[in-house]
């Protein structure tokens, strides 16, 4: 069975900015793939993080120098105004295959209030795919998705705050409803990452096994992602695949499907 990681960081300077993530100065490729060959992890997305301003040319040279471990997705900064750039890059650059956009503050007011429907129409236009975190709004995302089929639109960490989260267990998923409602659009897709993050149990997180089996359930082995943001994880790379392969009901190609081929089918994946 092929592994791919949904979403994982890496960064060269600097300590992390979010305090949910391991308090060190860096985290590079050789480290990353050293943990991923011990834990069994074929291949892995890489989200350059905000804290380290080089950290896309980190993302690119471990596509370039672990050719077939790695893709990246960048961050689309509505308020930069240069949607074109980013989507032309995509076109471009080995490795990028989509784009994500941070659903809070300022661009969480630009998705209430409809802004934001020309950058997704021409991202729609392009095929771009697009990862988002949210603070709320499904139904603002799930209207987003009705206005614009061909728009692939992938919600992180379970539909949660993901390191912003400082719940636990229940009180971390009161947004499950909401989430699971967005399963009637094909065109969105989730990414069960971070979910060691949210649990105040011990591994193998029954809880949170609960909850995956739900959206699951609703979405489809094809539309869910297995990821660790293993630089939060308060378990090894290890546990993290134990906790999907150790859930009941979730074996043979569906299983498969949700450790790695649907994420390749879904993003794309660059040939080694």
């Amino acid at each position: 069975m092929e592994i791919i990681d949904a979403q994982i960081h890496l960064w060269g300077s600097g300590l992390p900015s979010n305090d949910a993530h391991w308090q060190i100065t860096s985290f590079n490729a050789a480290e990353a793939v050293a943990k991923m060959d011990e834990a069994g992890v074929d291949g892995a997305v890489i989200y350059p993080p905000t804290w380290d301003p080089n950290s896309v040319d980190l993302a690119r040279r471990a596509v370039a120098d672990y050719p077939g471990r790695f893709a990246y997705v960048d961050q689309l900064r509505v308020e930069a105004g240069n949607i074109d750039e980013a989507i032309q890059r995509v076109d471009d650059e080995p490795g990028l295959i989509g784009l994500r956009i941070l659903l809070r503050g300022e661009n969480k007011q630009r998705l209430v209030a409809g802004e934001l429907d020309g950058v997704w129409a021409k991202l729609a236009a392009a095929n771009v795919p697009m990862s988002l975190l949210l603070d709320g709004t499904f139904a603002e995302i799930g209207a987003v998705a009705g206005r614009f089929p061909a728009l692939k639109l992938t919600i992180d960490h379970l539909g949660g705050r993901g390191g912003f989260e400082t719940a636990r267990d229940a009180a971390a998923m009161t947004h499950i409803p909401a989430l699971l409602a967005l399963a009637v659009h094909p065109n969105t897709a989730v990414k069960a990452t971070g979910l060691p993050h949210y649990a105040g149990e011990a591994h193998p997180y029954p809880i949170m096994q609960g909850y995956l089996a739900e959206v699951v359930g609703a979405f489809g082995p094809d539309r869910v992602f297995w990821g660790t943001d293993i630089s939060k994880m308060p378990c090894t790379w290890r546990e993290c695949i134990a906790m999907f392969t150790d859930l009941d009901g979730l074996e043979g190609d569906d299983l498969e499907r949700v450790m790695g081929r649907a994420l390749k089918d879904w993003w794309g994946w660059p040939e080694a």
